[in-house]
């Protein structure tokens, strides 16, 4: 445990000191918020909205909708690209004196992606200073339910980038394959727009993209989906089904924790081979 909350701690410690990023981290989802969210709002609106639909259409606000979606783009992109120091520190050297250190390499494993989860669960709380300007309310019940889903789905996706990371011997390929990755996972997991009417091609894509629960998860505890109108939940997109299956919470923690289970395994193992 002390290995693991070393390397947790030198993680964290390099996150505070670096201002830059610190305040980068804001840059992107203000830009999504105020500029893509609420200049879109009306084309959105009109787009899903119809003459069946108008009292839904009504109290449809795109800018809270695409909210939670915004907390899932920091939560992924910060979970993955924290796994960029692991490549780093085998490129300068600093990997191999850890190596040569009496350390398990699960427990160097296990602590870099503990590391990439709280950064990436810090950096998603801070995107609540945006609360008061979009109009949302947020309480202390919806926060407590909603630390443990962020620290849960940060710490299976900062696994899947210990993964790439173990794989790729460059930052500028690893920085090339998780900018590949990205925006197709962004996209089609809901978090921008209902995944609604899609082919059956991208359907399928959609449902396993461990994104698209991560973000409903969001939507349904930040946006409070049991208490909205059902022909809202509707036209948000909020009524998710898998094979016919509505999802619930429950489900989608059950499979991004099988999910967190399988790629820390699997990054651990790769990373002991590759280091």
């Amino acid at each position: 445990m002390e290995e693991i909350f070393a390397l947790w701690q030198r993680d964290i410690l390099r996150f505070f000191r670096d201002k830059a990023r610190l305040f980068g981290s804001f840059a992107m989802p203000f830009l999504f918020l105020i500029i893509f969210g609420s200049g879109m709002s009306g084309s959105i609106r009109s787009l899903l909205g119809g003459a069946d639909t108008p009292s839904a259409m009504a109290s449809f606000d795109y800018v809270k909708f695409m909210f939670p979606g915004i907390i899932g783009m920091v939560v992924f992109t910060t979970s993955i690209f924290s796994a960029l120091s692991v490549v780093q520190d085998r490129e300068f050297g600093y990997l191999r004196e850890i190596l040569v250190s009496p350390v398990k390499r699960s427990s160097i494993a296990v602590g870099k992606v503990l590391g990439g989860t709280t950064i990436a669960v810090i950096q998603g709380l801070l995107m609540f200073i945006f609360v008061p300007f979009i109009g949302l309310k947020i309480n202390l019940f919806i926060m407590i339910k909603l630390i443990p889903a962020m620290f849960l789905i940060a710490f299976t996706l900062s696994s899947i980038g210990l993964l790439l990371a173990s794989s790729l011997k460059t930052s500028a390929g690893f920085q090339m394959v998780v900018q590949i990755l990205i925006f197709p996972m962004l996209f089609l997991s809901g978090a921008f727009f209902p995944i609604t009417g899609l082919p059956a091609w991208m359907n399928f894509l959609v449902t396993i993209n461990p994104l698209t629960y991560s973000v409903d998860m969001f939507k349904k505890i930040i946006l409070e989906a049991d208490k909205l109108d059902p022909l809202l939940r509707q036209v948000m997109g909020l009524n998710l089904t898998v094979l016919g299956h509505q999802v619930t919470v429950f489900d989608e923690v059950l499979f991004i924790l099988i999910c967190g289970i399988i790629f820390i395994t699997l990054a651990t193992i790769k990373f002991s081979r590759s280091s």
